[in-house]
């Protein structure tokens, strides 16, 4: 089972995806894109009845390469890697490096799937995901891509260190339902791995996942952690894990449902002690010190 790695070599927690779940995914988005080509032909035959033969096999083959072929490549380029059927499963295409997709990526892999999908009725495509290590297609192994899945189990995810003592419950009254799915796996994936990056790095995610947190929210980071975005984030984290808890149902007495006390993780805190703003050299010798 292979992991992706980015740039500053972090293990990310998205994992390939496999073979079913994919090709159900490009069922629903054939069949989409089927039901899309058969209306525009429809109405093209409706509007060019006064053209020859030739200008409408014209016109057929026209459409057939614009929505079956230039119909995904677009979608996955508006939606960084995520189709009808891959949102519907949880799927998303990536980079090899874990970064998302751009249009050179699409435009090869939808290239190439018209050959191993479309053409061959997705037997090339299954028999290249099957011997690939990590399930690729043709189409992933040329364009350098990989369809990974975003929904990962809660059990496999790793262990959020909490937050500072004196900020539990400061964020109670905070509106978190605009944060998204995909922000907060983002902050997760940052918060068990900072420890991994270097200072720079490690103040640079954190202070662009704590304005992101803050735009969604639409309060802003309190003054006293502007300078520590990590401990802003971990607090958010725990306050969001803690209303989850609750809003779960709780059985008492014994049998099956009985509740069992967890000894909390032996994680440290995050604190100011632990994650600190990163230090520039000319503060030590001019006492210049950058603006925040």
């Amino acid at each position: 089972m292979s992991e992706l790695v980015t740039g500053e070599a972090v293990a990310l927690e998205l994992r390939p995806a496999k073979l079913p779940s994919r090709a159900l995914a490009v069922l629903i988005d054939l069949i989409v894109a089927v039901l899309v080509y058969i209306a525009v032909v429809i109405g093209l035959v409706a509007a060019t009845s006064s053209l020859d033969d030739a200008a409408q096999a014209a016109m057929s083959v026209a459409a057939f390469l614009l929505v079956l072929v230039g119909g995904p490549i677009a979608v996955e380029t508006l939606s960084h890697g995520r189709s009808l059927g891959k949102l519907a499963f949880g799927l998303r295409v990536v980079r090899d490096d874990g970064g998302p997709v751009r249009f050179r990526h699409a435009l090869v892999r939808g290239g190439v799937g018209m050959i191993e999908i479309l053409m061959t009725f997705g037997v090339v495509a299954c028999i290249a995901s099957l011997v690939s290590e990590r399930g690729r297609r043709l189409g992933d192994v040329f364009a350098g891509t990989l369809v990974v899945r975003e929904r990962i189990p809660v059990g496999r995810a790793g262990v959020v260190p909490p937050p500072a003592p004196e900020l539990a419950g400061r964020f109670a009254e905070l509106d978190l339902s605009g944060v998204p799915d995909g922000l907060w796996l983002a902050v997760r994936q940052y918060l068990t791995r900072m420890h991994q990056l270097q200072p720079q790095v490690s103040w640079s995610m954190a202070s662009r996942l704590a304005a992101d947190v803050a735009a969604r929210t639409g309060a802003a980071v309190p003054p006293d952690l502007q300078a520590r975005p990590a401990v802003f984030l971990a607090a958010v984290v725990h306050e969001r894990q803690s209303r989850q808890a609750r809003q779960q149902p709780r059985y008492e007495g014994g049998g099956d449902h009985a509740v069992t006390s967890v000894s909390p993780p032996l994680v440290a805190p995050v604190s100011e002690k632990n994650v600190k703003a990163p230090e520039h050299p000319q503060s030590r010798s001019t006492g210049f010190a950058p603006p925040a």
